[in-house]
């Protein structure tokens, strides 16, 4: 019984070589290329953007869309899955994750982003900025316009709010 059992195990050895090939071969490091790498001497064809530094976004850029219902629809759904996990659903840097961050991510209502242009705003989102991350593969130009447009209205309200809270 002893001599079957261990022909038995040798055949099943030999019987799987591939399975020690994860063993054998390279390891595997995830993300050790960035994804979506683009060839030199190309631009994205879907972005129609120049590149720009945030301080020329600022003077140059401004928001080519009308704050339509639609717009501001289409900015708050994409506020609310990419920007209110740290900024909050109201954009006062109270996030569901913002006791996480070693930074508290910034008030956009009543800081100094109410003050800024909408180039400078749009900017942060593509390029990221200081502790925020680029948003850039993950919207469109026309959708981060969608997203200005719909922090401008909150600060609009925020503003109201104040208004009506002093008097």
């Amino acid at each position: 019984m002893v001599g079957v059992a261990l022909v038995f195990s040798a055949s099943a050895a030999w019987s799987f070589p591939w399975s020690i090939d994860m063993y054998r071969g390279a390891a595997v490091q995830p993300l050790s290329r960035a994804p979506r790498v683009m060839p030199d001497d190309t631009m994205p064809v879907n972005r129609g953007e120049p590149p720009m530094s945030l301080e020329q976004m600022t003077i140059k850029m401004q928001n080519p869309l009308k704050p339509t219902p639609e717009n501001l629809a289409h900015g708050k759904a994409l506020f609310n899955n990419n920007c209110a996990p740290c900024h909050g659903e109201n954009a006062l840097g109270d996030g569901p994750v913002a006791h996480l961050l070693h930074d508290p991510p910034k008030n956009l209502v009543s800081g100094t982003s109410k003050d800024l242009p909408d180039g400078y705003i749009y900017g942060a989102i593509r390029d990221g900025i200081l502790l925020m991350p680029s948003y850039d593969d993950a919207m469109s130009a026309h959708e981060r316009w969608d997203v200005v447009m719909y922090v401008r209205s909150l600060q609009q309200a925020g503003a109201a709010a104040a208004k009506t809270a002093a008097k």
